[in-house]
């Protein structure tokens, strides 16, 4: 069925509930008013209110179909309509059938008053029933064993608390089978935790929860790898350390030598540095660049993981001796501490 299908469909079920909603409507208000000459002082007004609303709600509801008809919006995901558009149809629908489901219930109860069945009803109301009278008799075996008034002396203790005297009436019935249940649940529990070896004690559960909280860890670092940038940029493992050497080597030799040295570029290998020289700025230079300065932007050419690696390994080459080291440039970072995180020391100069 396609989308458009699917679309008509629910407003053709609307229209079809409103105009049930309409005849059950009209057939209670003509039942309401027979009651009324019938009974003129027992008729329930409240009834007879919600009745006329009804009816105009079905009227209200057929000019509301009609703008979903004009209006319908078939670019949406769900049936050829907008999500939201779709759950206001179906809860529209939902309301449709619940009132629906009340005027059956009330034209019911007038057709019983009219035909006499409710007065009939009233009569053997006082009499108990065959299901009422099988329970009394098994709550007063079975459940409470419970002692009629008259028969309480049978019962009564010798116990006297300021003239209150207690009897001695059975457990309540919650309190014993609920008890009872427990003791079955006892066993269900020693044979689950003992003796099936599937059930785990609370040791098992904790290192089990936490394995799979490292697993949801693992999975959560795998999407979130390269969310990178200066704010939350920390020193690489070795291992990106090496893969920041490759990419220095392939794109900044040029500038800074292979050692670190500096000619068109800066020094990198002292402490002297123009745009600082914590992990933070070395990233953010890396990443935006100075072209006034002649140092370009790579966000372009590397993802965030690759310029991490690359700020790691020339944060590496700090302390280093290149064969001809320029001369310093800028001044001396006093805020050039790692982060706490870090995963690779720095060496020592």
């Amino acid at each position: 069925m396609s989308e458009y299908n699917q679309t008509y469909l629910l407003i053709a079920i609307a229209i079809v509930l409103v105009a049930v909603i309409w005849i059950l409507a009209q057939v209670l208000i003509i039942l309401s008013k027979s009651i009324l000459k019938k009974r003129k002082s027992g008729m329930d007004y409240k009834n007879l209110i919600i009745i006329l609303m009804c009816s105009v709600l079905s009227s209200t509801a057929s000019a509301q179909d009609n703008y979903w008809v004009k209006g319908l919006d078939t670019k949406g995901k769900i049936g050829g309509m907008g999500s939201m558009d779709f759950f206001a149809m179906s809860t529209v629908i939902g309301l449709e059938l619940m009132i629906i489901v009340y005027l059956s219930i009330m034209i019911r109860r007038s057709f019983r008053e009219l035909s006499g069945e409710a007065d009939a009803a009233l009569a053997k109301a006082g009499e108990p029933s065959s299901l009422s009278t099988w329970w009394s008799n098994l709550d007063k075996k079975w459940m409470t064993r419970a002692v009629p008034v008259e028969k309480e002396a049978d019962i009564l203790l010798d116990h006297d608390y300021d003239g209150i005297k207690e009897l001695d009436n059975a457990l309540p019935p919650w309190w014993k089978y609920g008890f009872y249940i427990t003791i079955v649940v006892a066993f269900v529990y020693i044979y689950e935790f003992h003796f099936s070896g599937d059930g785990k004690n609370p040791e098992q559960e904790y290192a089990a929860e936490m394995a799979e909280g490292m697993k949801l860890e693992e999975i959560y670092k795998a999407k979130t790898k390269n969310l990178v940038d200066e704010n939350n940029v920390v020193l690489s493992d070795a291992t990106g350390i090496a893969e920041g050497k490759t990419l220095f080597i392939q794109s900044c030799i040029a500038c800074h030598a292979a050692d670190g040295g500096g000619g068109i570029g800066p020094n990198l290998t002292d402490e002297f540095w123009i745009h600082g020289g914590s992990m933070n700025n070395i990233y953010k230079t890396i990443k935006i660049g100075y072209a006034e300065k002649g140092m370009q932007s790579w966000e372009s050419m590397y993802s965030p993981v690759q310029m991490k690696n690359l700020a790691s390994f020339v944060k590496s080459l700090q302390g280093t001796k290149p064969a001809v080291p320029k001369d310093p440039q800028g001044s001396i970072d006093q805020a050039m501490d790692l982060p706490a995180d870090s995963t690779a020391p720095m060496p020592k100069k």
